[in-house]
């Protein structure tokens, strides 16, 4: 398999979208849970019929676009391919030396986020970026590979992992998070999420109270065909920094259900900027998964 992934890192993203466009219509069509799902989610956000269908290719295309970015060469730069939206965002952040925290949902090509800063920042201040490791030995084996590169760390989603990030950050480095995955029981709280009650993790706001840290929100656009052509890129990054009140309110360290709301309030105008490219067929809404800690980690299970 770890083959064919490589094999396919090498093709074009003229190629790769168009049968990710294909799967995401399969999954859609042979899925009748995939269908209800991402319908009753897309309603509540208030999206148009358009929308959610451009959603369903979108969610493929994701898929299919995997292969290049985590197979691609690490001596191999993104480069101009990837343009900035308001890049002064991200510059002055990195510049207060007071440790960054990057939110961004699962939303367009939120793989390409920590790339992306890497190559702009990454030498001077890298980013450790969270994930949950596979459950297939092939695939963990090639996140790994992509997900340590030149100014990027990859660390897992344990309490090992969550202590990591909190070192990066009193060091003044940068961490990434995608803060609309539902965390294990007992690392979140129950806030709002598009008017319904989700399960939403307290980390981003631990990280911020316990360091002072800085939020800056990014989006991975996807471009089309045509704006691929005239912009000759393959992805928009968009940055935006949180207001002073939002980051004033997850610095106070108060009540984790407010704090929560908070975040997930930011996560909804990111994603109503291009609704079309979330996946809102994720279960969003589900329950907390049970987390089995060692004796050591139960220990730290207050953490960060």
């Amino acid at each position: 398999m770890s083959r064919v992934f490589f094999a396919l890192a090498r093709w074009p993203l003229g190629v790769l979208h168009p049968i990710g466009s294909l799967m995401g219509w399969l999954a859609y069509a042979l899925s009748p849970t995939y269908r209800r799902r991402l319908a009753a989610h897309a309603s509540a956000a208030g999206l148009s019929r358009r929308q959610r269908w451009q959603a369903v290719g979108h969610a493929g295309k994701m898929v299919a676009e995997v292969p290049r970015l985590w197979g691609r060469p690490r001596d191999q730069a993104l480069g101009s391919r990837v343009r900035w939206s308001h890049p002064e965002a991200i510059d002055q952040a990195v510049s207060t030396q007071r440790g960054v925290l990057i939110l961004t949902p699962h939303l367009g090509c939120f793989e390409v986020v920590a790339q992306a800063y890497a190559e702009r920042h990454g030498a001077t201040q890298p980013i450790t970026a969270l994930y949950r490791p596979a459950k297939q030995a092939w695939l963990a084996g090639v996140m790994v590979h992509a997900r340590n590169r030149p100014g990027m760390q990859a660390s897992p989603a344990t309490l090992a992992g969550v202590r990591q990030m909190l070192r990066a950050l009193k060091k003044g480095e940068t961490v990434g998070l995608l803060p609309d995955q539902v965390p294990p029981e007992g690392m979140g709280a129950w806030a709002p999420f598009f008017g319904r009650p989700a399960y939403t993790m307290t980390m981003a706001a631990k990280l911020v109270a316990q360091t002072g840290c800085t939020v800056v929100l990014l989006r991975g656009e996807r471009l089309g065909w045509a704006q691929r052509r005239r912009l000759n890129a393959d992805y928009v990054v968009h940055a935006q920094r949180v207001s002073p009140e939002v980051e004033a309110l997850l610095a106070a360290g108060g009540d984790p259900a407010q704090s929560s709301a908070a975040i997930n309030r930011l996560m909804e105008d990111m994603i109503m900027q291009s609704p079309e490219q979330y996946l809102w067929g994720y279960n969003r809404y589900k329950g907390p998964r049970a987390e089995i800690l060692t004796s050591a980690e139960a220990k730290g299970a207050s953490a960060p």
